[in-house]
């Protein structure tokens, strides 16, 4: 078979490079268009919402000019029943935009929700679908805030911003033509501080952003720090180091802090520019407008509809500013869920290789690895693994048993070389089949919060739909019955999240239970019984013995006593692998390597 060769870029998976400044981001317009398609099957209600706005925006253009034909026509000629006409209709469109206001608020509510239901579930798919390496290479708390936080800041401008930012626009555009209509001089005076924000907008908005992304960033920092320390409480309460704990959170907590205080301080910086630029349009409004009048070609109603516009045009540009401060935040915390929605998995499954006639159940051909931006950890290794036979892996720490038995489960993909499972490369199996030909037993195995049933059944399609009475029934006939002795409630008892209500021998008595009833071509027991007292791993051994005759075993040891029946023994050791012949040539090499770490 030729060698193949996959070298992905060391970093691929890295959702947070190693520097101060934010990945580069897309454009805006090309954001706003992700964005926009994340809405999919709200079209609908974005429709009607938006109607709701058209509404809204109109009766508030339209009310300023009834104000000031009531005005000049009723008001000065003191005729009061047109001006009870006109306050009656004012006050119907008043109720009409009250109802357009509610409903589009009601709609917008509920779109937001389900897109942040929608997002978090394809961000969470999508984890489900990277590969180990990607969480190998980022911290777990900074993926909780992505999926927690910065989808809640998307929430929170579909929920909120969007209409209140399509309500402004229509205002501010209705209004400058009202504006110009009416006066086309004083308009463009009145409108000219607009130009000037919009420059300055321009030109801030980039710098807002990448304040809101260092934020974000800061905030999964701490979160990863504080999910990391709880994991590890009890060794930091063990070894009295409290004040470690208070040292590193307080480092986070400040870079956390600092970075909030810009990232507000860039936020309200819109908002005193905005204002400004409204009072001087008021009083270019007010100065133009009595010199108008006073020359005859403005009326009072006229200069009073005037007054009302300029402020149905920067009254919704000061909201703007509060509204594009949240539109960045949104920008950036998009720009970081986007990062896990555009990661591809590279260990997908190609085209089905040839199968060699009488291959081994296994084969490592002129295999080589290296983690990602680290050295090379395994070295054009070559090895078969026959049916039905028991194979040692021993070596000292650090030597590569455990990378060995990954690759063999395609936990990673070789860097050089090729893995074969009954004489098919194994990256052409599928996902399905292959974890069902593969058992793998870790030292520390995860256990999720339910029974202890869901637990042994999880993934097992086979009995997926077995009650207690047929779950019980099966373990008795796959001979498992007494690992089941040390759990009170049997099947039914309670486990919380990885276990931590049982002891380490009792997560790994079920990690054994859930990989035996898969019946694997290929059991992996990594370090499996080295938390179980000698009765118990005397049990498992006579469990072992009673699998098919064709199944094959790889046991990872440090205990010699472990791998004394093994029809086969690995010595691994600095990325190389050779047969170790007997035990004792086991023992020879491992005190060999043991002298050659401390000298």
């Amino acid at each position: 078979m030729p060698e193949t060769k996959q070298t992905p870029h060391p970093s691929r998976y890295t959702l947070n490079p190693k520097t101060d400044q934010p990945t580069k981001s897309m454009s805006v317009y090309a954001t706003l268009k992700r964005i926009i398609d994340l809405l999919g099957d709200e079209r609908r209600n974005l429709l009607i919402a938006f109607s709701a706005i058209l509404v809204n925006a109109t009766i508030n253009m339209v009310a300023p000019m009834m104000i000031g034909y009531t005005i000049d026509h009723y008001v000065q000629t003191k005729q009061y029943h047109g001006i009870l006409v006109f306050s009656g209709i004012l006050l119907s469109m008043y109720l009409a935009a009250l109802v357009a206001n509610y409903l589009q608020t009601k709609l917008m509510g509920g779109i937001g929700q389900r897109t942040l239901y929608n997002l978090r579930n394809r961000v969470f798919t999508k984890l489900q679908e990277l590969p180990v390496e990607f969480f190998n290479q980022n911290q777990a708390g900074d993926l909780i805030s992505r999926i927690n936080n910065d989808t809640d800041k998307l929430n929170q401008f579909f929920s909120h911003s969007l209409m209140q930012f399509v309500g402004s626009i229509f205002m501010m555009l209705g209004a400058g033509i009202f504006l110009l209509s009416i006066n086309f001089h004083l308009g463009a005076a009145a409108l000219a501080p607009a130009l000037l924000v919009y420059i300055f907008t321009q030109f801030v908005s980039p710098w807002v952003k990448r304040r809101n992304a260092v934020n974000m960033k800061s905030t999964g920092v701490m979160s990863a720090e504080i999910q990391e320390s709880l994991n590890n409480f009890r060794v930091i309460i063990a070894f009295n180091r409290r004040d470690y704990f208070r040292r590193r959170f307080d480092e986070v907590n400040e870079i956390n802090y600092r970075s909030a205080i810009k990232a507000g301080l860039a936020n309200n910086i819109f908002m005193p520019v905005y204002g400004l630029a409204s009072n001087i349009g008021q009083f270019v409004v007010l100065a133009f407008g009595i010199y108008l009048i006073s020359t005859g070609h403005f009326s009072i109603g006229l200069l009073i509809s005037f007054l009302a516009y300029i402020n149905n045009f920067y009254n919704p540009m000061r909201q703007l500013a509060a509204l594009w401060a949240n539109f960045q935040v949104a920008l950036a915390g998009w720009d970081r869920i986007s990062q896990i929605l555009d990661m591809h998995n590279d260990m997908t499954v190609i085209a089905s290789s040839t199968v060699a006639p009488s291959a081994p159940l296994l084969s490592f051909r002129d295999i080589s690895f290296r983690y990602p931006n680290g050295k090379e950890v395994l070295h054009h290794i070559n090895f078969d693994l026959e049916r039905g036979k028991t194979y040692a892996f021993v070596g000292p720490t650090g030597g590569g048993k455990t990378t060995t038995a990954s690759l063999i489960a395609r936990l990673y993909d070789p860097t050089e070389g090729t893995v074969l499972l009954n004489g098919k490369d194994l990256r052409s199996i599928s996902i399905e089949e292959r974890t069902q030909k593969i058992g793998f037993i870790l030292q520390e195995p995860f256990l999720f919060s339910g029974t202890l049933k869901e637990n042994i059944l999880y993934g097992n399609s086979d009995y997926a739909g077995y009650n207690d009475e047929e779950t019980e029934k099966l373990i008795r006939e796959t001979g498992l019955e007494r690992l089941l002795e040390p759990f009170d409630n049997g099947l039914a008892t309670q486990l919380s999240v990885n276990g931590e209500s049982i002891s380490l021998g009792q997560k790994q008595l079920i990690a054994f239970m859930r990989a035996i009833l898969r019946k694997p071509d290929l059991l992996i027991l990594d370090e499996a019984t080295a938390n179980i007292d000698t009765v118990t791993e005397q049990l498992l051994d006579s469990i072992l013995e009673k699998l098919p005759a064709t199944t094959t075993r790889v046991i990872i040891a440090h205990r010699l006593n472990t791998i004394t029946n093994a029809d086969e023994i690995f010595f691994i050791s600095e990325g190389e692998v050779q047969r170790a012949g007997s035990l004792d040539d086991a023992i020879r090499l491992l005190l060999h390597g043991s002298r050659k770490l401390t000298s």
